[in-house]
């Protein structure tokens, strides 16, 4: 515990356990007196800087609006424009895989902020730091479940200075929990506490704000402050209320952050030593604010005196009434005040009759009071560091040097400040990021990034397509090759070289694998869905990784801008020209030049694109100049090899043309002959019959012998319609194998016809001897 005499309270705090309800309001209720005389006076400095009511009194004082017109130019000095995530690798080795998750978590970042309206909560924070010295977002995430899904996002919160607080301590690394109040209806503490402690929220001091009676708000609901306090120590996150002796609610933190809070440090503008608490600006030169405002006073209280007067005497008659009419004949219309002791003047001439108001010495007045306030409000500016050229109040006669000088004194003064909110932008990105990373879904992801990034399973089937569309080709090569090998001259000319054929193939099918390999290890090198989520949410690796910032939020300066710019182009064009020559005459020399361009060009700031396409430019220059160099002989050979595959590939086409042309012609052949030969053998058989016919008629005799002969005849006929089943089964077969086998066939078919006729004719002749006889 942290004792809080130092912070002007003589009551230390409770060294009580926070573990009861009584012990977290305790907390509460030292910290609140740690921070009550900030509390006040920040009350204070808001009457004085806005408040309506007093503005619109009649009767109040005359003021020098200072300390208002001030701020309003200081706050836009401080911050001018919202925040952009910047998230990068820390390293620029272009891995695909930090660049991929790097491009999506900026992305989701940047449409979190679009949707939380980050220049509110911004122009609230720079509003708060100017004014009273402190200002403190809050960052929550939201989920809920809807019929199409469930739904997250971040919401980024301001805190009123009175809704938050923290563990009184000396820096922020020694504050152990914070704690912010949100207001809730009697309804919204049913609903959210009655699960984890019952009916104990009705017992809550509930009223109305008194910001919201103040303000004359239309809202006058009754509400009570309940309080979640986040404890670094005790790794703890719990709710109490006021009048509550119970805990509301008490978990572990439900987002595992590496700050551990749920907000980053407060935006400070300057803090007393040794503590935590904030010291407005405006205090610093109160003094000078009250002198000018009296200094006003006495100012408008003289120039409403400056008005002609005059006296003189009263009872005067004519000469009275005649001065009278003089002086109200002029537009002014000058009021003469009558004197009846006309002797208290001296009396004196005609002339001396009308003593007049010595205003000369008013005015005289009026003027020294105007020259002091100038010169205070001087002072002012010297304490706030506001220089007249950032006022835009400047001297004609100064030269461009002096307001240059100005200018940089004045944006020196109010830099921490400026420094001090890109922080705390910077802060918030890198809460969301890290609360996006390790709690949103990949859809929402995603979702929000609007990136296409493929998962392992598509690029496990792009590769398998790519892997079976490479073998489809390779095993349509070899079918080619065996298609053309069946032909003579193919399977001759194959004899004589079979290792040209051979490699012939193999270049074939390692042409199919050099087109199919990059377009793979291209594949492989893809981040998938899968792997950036993984290192996301990997929160050992993502901090060592990962570079979340911010740009500016200052409004920049055009001519600065062009002017930087306009040097950048002039540096880049200046390296190119002088390094090209040697790029041209010694490309191993890239390496180098690559090295000393990123050198030259590292001051300058630039953008996220171009210079992602300054790298790639210069390692496509490495790359190229890493290349083997070109070798006329290498190619002079690798062009005759092509030519020579080439030749092959339409030889083995042409041979492949011509032997289904042979097949064609064979077949066509045996078609003819077999047509043929089932004519011959009907004839035949038709011979037979006659023969039988007129031996049967004529030999009635030789019936034995014919019937012999019939069985004879038969048995030929069987022999013969085997011969012919063969004859046709080796047709089949020399078709299939070459044309050289039909033409055997067929003569084979021929001998077996002759022969039969021959056999025919001689059984006829024996058969008509036999029938002589």
């Amino acid at each position: 515990m942290t004792d809080i005499a130092e912070y002007g309270d003589s009551e230390p705090l409770p060294d009580v356990a926070p573990k009861s309800a009584r012990a977290w309001l305790a907390l509460i209720t030292a910290a609140e007196r740690a921070f009550a005389d900030w509390q006040q006076r920040a009350d204070n400095i808001d009457k004085l800087y806005a408040s309506l009511r007093h503005l619109a009194n009649p009767g109040r004082d005359r003021e020098f609006a200072l300390f208002w017109a001030n701020i309003q130019v200081l706050g836009p000095s401080v911050y001018a424009r919202p925040p952009v995530p910047v998230v990068v690798p820390k390293f620029k080795d272009r891995r695909p895989l930090y660049r991929v998750a790097s491009e999506l978590l900026e992305r989701c970042c940047v449409v979190s902020f679009d949707m939380t309206d980050i220049n509110s909560v911004m122009l609230l924070l720079r509003d708060d730091l100017t004014i009273v010295g402190r200002g403190q977002p809050w960052v929550r995430y939201e989920t809920k479940s809807e019929s199409a899904g469930a739904s997250e996002r971040l919401v980024i919160e301001h805190l009123d200075r009175k809704d938050f607080l923290h563990e009184p301590a000396r820096n922020w690394m020694e504050v152990g929990w914070v704690a912010r109040r949100g207001w809730m209806t009697r309804k919204e503490m049913r609903k959210r506490f009655r699960a984890t402690s019952g009916d104990a929220y009705q017992q809550a001091a509930f009223e109305v704000r008194r910001e919201d009676r103040d303000n004359g708000a239309a809202d006058q609901t009754l509400k009570a402050g309940v309080w979640e306090i986040w404890s670094k120590t005790e790794n703890r996150v719990v709710w109490v209320a006021e009048g509550v002796d119970v805990l509301l609610d008490d978990d572990e933190p439900h987002l595992k952050l590496e700050g551990f809070f749920p907000c980053p440090k407060p935006a400070y503008a300057t803090v007393q030593r040794r503590s935590l608490i904030p010291v407005p600006d405006m205090v610093y030169y109160k003094d000078q604010l009250e002198e000018i405002n009296e200094l006003t006073g006495r100012i408008h209280a003289l120039a409403s005196a400056v008005q002609v007067r005059g006296f003189y005497p009263a009872g005067a008659g004519e000469i009275g009434e005649a001065i009278e009419a003089a002086l109200k004949s002029v537009d002014n219309r000058q009021v003469m005040v009558p004197v009846s002791n006309w002797a208290a003047f001296g009396g004196g001439a005609a002339k001396d009759t009308i003593v007049w108001l010595p205003i000369d010495m008013i005015v005289a007045t009026i003027t020294q009071l105007v020259e002091l306030r100038r010169q205070v409000i001087d002072d002012v500016y010297q304490i706030m560091g506001l220089s007249d050229i950032m006022r835009g109040s400047t001297d004609a006669n100064e030269t461009l040097g002096a307001q240059q000088i100005k200018a940089q004194f004045g944006s020196v003064r109010i830099r921490d400040k400026q420094a001090e909110l890109v922080r705390i932008a910077r802060d918030l990105v890198r809460i969301c990021a890290e609360i996006m990373a390790e709690e949103f879904d990949t859809r929402t992801l995603l979702d929000m990034s609007q990136m296409q990034i493929p998962t392992d399973a598509e690029i496990k089937a792009r590769i398998e397509a790519l892997t079976q569309q490479a073998e489809q080709q390779m095993a349509g090569l070899e079918q080619q090759a065996m298609q053309a090998l069946q032909s003579p001259e193919a399977m001759q000319q194959a004899q004589q070289n079979p290792d040209q054929a051979h490699q012939m193939l193999e270049q074939a099918q390692q042409q199919i694998i050099a087109q199919v390999q990059p377009q793979i290890e291209k594949l492989t090198q893809q981040p998938t869905v899968e792997q950036v989520t993984a290192f996301l949410k990997d929160q050992r690796i993502r901090p060592f990784v990962l570079d979340i910032e911010t740009d500016s939020t200052i409004q920049p300066d055009e001519q600065a801008e062009k002017a930087a710019r306009t040097e950048f182009v002039t540096a880049l064009a200046t390296l190119i020209t002088q390094f090209t020559p040697l790029l041209q005459t010694a490309p191993e020399m890239a390496t180098m030049v690559g090295a000393v361009i990123k050198f030259a060009l590292a001051p300058f700031r630039v953008g996220r694109e171009l210079e992602g396409a300054i790298d790639e430019a210069i390692e496509q220059v490495i790359a190229r100049a890493r290349q083997p160099q070109a070798n006329p002989e290498a190619e002079a050979l690798q062009a005759e090899q092509q030519m020579k595959a080439a030749e092959l590939q339409a030889r083995m086409q042409e041979l492949q043309a011509k032997a289904d042309a042979e097949r064609q012609k064979a077949d066509a052949d045996m078609q003819i002959k077999a047509a043929e030969f089932e004519g011959k053998q009907r004839e035949a058989e038709a011979k037979l019959a006659q023969i039988a016919a007129a031996t049967e008629r004529e030999a009635q005799k030789g019936a034995i012998e014919m019937q012999k002969l019939q069985v004879e005849i038969e048995a030929r006929r069987e022999e013969l319609a085997i011969k012919r089943a063969s004859a046709q089964l080796d047709a089949a077969v020399q078709v299939q194998s070459a044309a050289i086998d039909a033409d055997s066939a067929a003569r084979n078919a021929e001998q077996s016809e002759r022969s039969f006729e021959q056999q025919s004719q001689l059984a006829a002749q024996k058969a008509t001897q036999r029938g002589g006889v």
